[in-house]
């Protein structure tokens, strides 16, 4: 029987103050760990993919792209992320109290920072459809660098700050070892809500639907006038048509994001202050994490310099010389 016991705790040589595993099947605890590692990997790879594009090709250094490093970025550290919860498939945290905070930490500042950078898509998409004019003189390549790391910099230090006690004394507030536990006392919580999730998602909900109402309209004008276009108005449409394309793809971007964090904010709005665990929450961290995984797959159908440069990467052509210099548009 003691035996039995021991095998029961996460750390069998500490019997008075282990915590338990939480009992899984093995084909359910191995296909857990298949699947979480396979979705971990494909998601680096893929988002690495995006990062290597962007930062390599020089065509590709524009506003717009530079706001989709910026979500590769966040999205790749989530993909990191999800190794980690392999850990606690049994219910035990074995890598200790210090990566416990700084990898709950990392995963808030990045799920912040990819709001963030939604808002910011937004806003872009807003001012190049409802604004064309004046897109290029509002939104600059050095104004979006400024707006990425704001975003960042203001991720880390609010998340550093509601986080405080978690990180002064790594694992103050677990119960017994072998656990991840972080505590946020509810007004830090509440400010978390409405600062990283019901005020963006209000920014991007109202900004979207602006956005796909003057498409919509400037679809039809496109189509009633397609008769008689001249050579100059046929690259005004076809500037347009680019346009209203990226607006789509972003808006299929942003669609499928809030689709799969808002269970997680539920989650996070309930008050449960432990990492997510196998059998409470994972489907919902499941979930969150393919999203990650999900961005560069909607790159690759909508965009085909995605394709080209993915091509480029894996025959290992982008070691040739000059081949920042790439045609990849």
């Amino acid at each position: 029987m003691t035996s039995l016991d021991e095998d029961e705790l996460c750390f069998p040589q500490l019997l008075n103050s282990s915590c338990r595993k939480v009992i899984l099947p093995y084909f359910e605890s191995l296909f857990t760990y298949i699947i979480l590692s396979s979705l971990s990997i494909v998601t680096v790879i893929l988002n690495m993919m995006v990062i290597i594009s962007i930062s390599h090709f020089k065509q590709l250094h524009t506003s717009t792209n530079l706001l989709l490093l910026s979500l590769a970025v966040s999205d790749c550290i989530v993909g990191l992320f999800m190794l980690f919860q392999i850990d606690l498939i049994d219910g035990c945290w074995f890598s200790g109290d210090i990566i416990c905070v700084v990898e709950f930490t990392m995963g808030s500042v990045s799920t912040s920072a990819s709001i963030g950078t939604m808002v910011l898509i937004s806003i872009d998409r807003y001012v190049a459809i409802c604004d064309p004019l004046h897109y290029s003189t509002k939104v600059t390549i050095k104004r979006i660098n400024v707006c990425v790391c704001l975003c960042w910099m203001f991720s880390v230090l609010f998340h550093c700050l509601i986080l405080k006690d978690n990180l002064e004394k790594p694992g103050r507030f677990n119960s017994c070892v072998g656990q991840c536990v972080m505590n946020v006392n509810y007004a830090s919580r509440l400010a978390d809500t409405i600062l990283s999730f019901i005020i963006p998602v209000t920014v991007i909900v109202v900004l979207y639907m602006r956005v796909f109402v003057v498409a919509v309209s400037q679809a039809r004008a496109m189509r009633s006038h397609v008769t008689s276009v001249t050579i100059k108005r046929s690259v005004k449409v076809t500037a347009k048509r680019s346009e209203l394309k990226a607006a789509i793809t972003l808006g299929v971007v942003v669609v499928v994001f809030l689709i799969c964090v808002c269970p997680f904010f539920c989650i996070v709005m309930s008050g449960q202050g432990s990492m997510p665990d196998a059998t409470s929450s994972g489907f919902v961290i499941t979930l969150f994490c393919f999203n990650s995984c999900l961005n560069p797959l909607i790159y690759a159908l909508f965009y085909p310099w995605f394709r080209k440069s993915i091509k480029i990467i894996v025959t290992l052509k982008i070691l040739q010389a000059y081949s920042r210099d790439t045609n990849i548009l």
